[in-house]
């Protein structure tokens, strides 16, 4: 009995050790970044995917999507699904899969301007998200983690020829500099719970983040030496936020079913506060810069932005694995933003509402594979739509995306039940055209790394 409470501890030992070594080195890879885009000044800056990364190599199909193996956080209706096994006779949890998810991004963004060969390319590795899925009971299951929700990342610099308004002759030039960083995190924690073919969730959490846009300006004169300007806004916000979600699942025949689902967030404020700092300033030899004058300065200012309602529904049709068959599904997803009621500090930004259809499909593993090819799950997908930002005119957006479920082997005596699955996704994105100030292809590899076991089993011995 000691022996078997002593391999029972030490593998929630390693579990929780494996949940913060991921979640550290995940931040830690964070500060390599090296991203540079522009479109991440409006709004909260560049959006994350909303979904885990065995769903985006479906083209990002997620409203009706759920399994044991994967936490799907953009519907928390699917928590229920978590695996419970119970009693026979006192139907209490006799053990239940517990499901560690953690991702990472790796993503590679081009930028050109419309009919020139100017071009900026620019990576950074990211991490995605770290969750960890529990089933309280059978049809109860409970998830919690962090997600950062967006990005805002960009150095521009914008040279000018300045003319006497009166001759039209060049008098002086001038280089400005736009820079902007921050963005924004989701710590939640969420339940789902079924009741039949129903099943319903609810996230809740705390929703945080900085947006600090700077604009420094220089004048270049061959005789006069001008001081440079900057003008930097630095906000950070946070509020409780919420997000809920339904699936319902229908049997076609025994091997086939129909799930819906719907999942979303509705309009919500975000308490703010606001820096202003103007001023003029010169650079050191050093490259430091030095303040000549604080024009003018003030702090705490309080605001509020409004984070706009979101709402996705779809469908997937799912045949398990046969002996000699692989299991299959397919599915779509239609997602509805409404950017129009976005606000920061009561004003309205370039940003408009959008829609985004996404279509799916998976390619299973055979019910009792006899080779390794047998039991890996390829992934094919794509999406088309508007995207949320709207400068001068609309920014349309198309991707195609591809994924695999690589399936782990467990050499670990003793813990047989582990499971563990590397998910592949291969996205690409290209957002905007020759119509729009700025072209981006975006080329992403997400990791994704399920960790599962059974847990609260009580080990017995003839």
């Amino acid at each position: 009995m000691q022996l078997a409470k002593s391999i029972s501890l030490r593998n929630g030992c390693n579990f929780f050790k494996i949940i913060f070594s991921a979640f550290f080195v995940c931040l830690s890879i964070t500060g390599f970044s090296q991203d540079n885009s522009p479109y991440s000044r409006y709004g909260l800056g560049n959006e994350f995917p909303k979904m885990n990364v065995g769903s985006r190599g479906m083209g990002g199909v997620s409203a009706a999507y759920s399994d044991i193996f994967s936490v799907n956080f953009n519907n928390p209706a699917s928590y229920s699904n978590f695996l419970a096994i119970l009693e026979p006779r006192s139907q209490k949890l006799s053990s239940g899969r517990v499901v560690l998810d953690v991702g990472l991004n790796i993503t590679s963004r081009t930028l050109t301007t419309p009919n020139t060969p100017q071009s900026f390319t620019s990576s950074d590795a990211l991490f995605s998200h770290v969750y960890v899925g529990v089933p309280l009971r059978k049809n109860w299951g409970l998830a919690f983690g962090l997600r950062p929700l967006s990005r805002i990342n960009y150095n521009v610099f914008r040279r000018e020829l300045l003319r006497d308004p009166s001759t039209n002759l060049p008098i002086d030039s001038a280089v400005t500099q736009f820079t902007g960083t921050g963005g924004s995190f989701l710590p939640s924690i969420g339940t789902g719970f079924g009741i039949g073919k129903l099943n319903v969730g609810v996230n809740v959490g705390y929703l945080f983040g900085r947006k600090e846009l700077s604009t420094r300006r220089v004048l270049i004169n061959d005789t006069v030496e001008y001081a440079a300007s900057n003008h930097t806004s630095n906000t950070s916000f946070g509020n409780v936020f919420f997000n809920a979600g339904a699936q319902y699942r229908i049997t076609l025949n025994d091997r086939t079913t129909l799930s819906l689902g719907v999942t979303g967030n509705w309009k919500q404020k975000l308490n703010a506060t606001r820096d202003l700092t103007r001023q003029t300033y010169t650079r050191a030899a050093t490259g430091e810069e030095l303040v000549i004058d604080s024009v003018s300065t003030q702090t705490d200012i309080p605001g509020e932005i409004i984070y706009p309602a979101s709402y996705t529904g779809g469908f997937i049709v799912e045949r398990a694995p046969g002996e000699a068959t692989r299991g299959f599904a397919i599915g779509a997803d239609l997602v509805q933003n409404r950017w129009d009621d976005f606000r920061f500090f009561g004003a309205k930004d370039s940003v408009r509402n959008n829609w985004e259809l996404r279509v799916g499909t998976q390619l299973g593993s055979m019910r009792v594979p006899s080779r390794y090819a047998q039991a890996v799950s390829y992934r094919f997908g794509f999406f088309v739509g508007q995207d949320y930002i709207h400068v001068q005119n609309n920014l349309p957006v198309f991707g195609l995306t591809f994924g695999m479920g690589l399936p782990i082997v467990n050499y670990n005596r003793l813990s047989p039940n582990q499971y563990s699955i590397l998910n592949l996704g291969l996205e690409f994105t290209r957002r905007g055209n020759d119509e729009n100030l700025l072209k981006e292809n975006l080329f992403r590899l997400s990791l994704g790394f399920n960790f599962t076991d059974l847990w609260f089993g009580k080990r017995k011995y003839d």
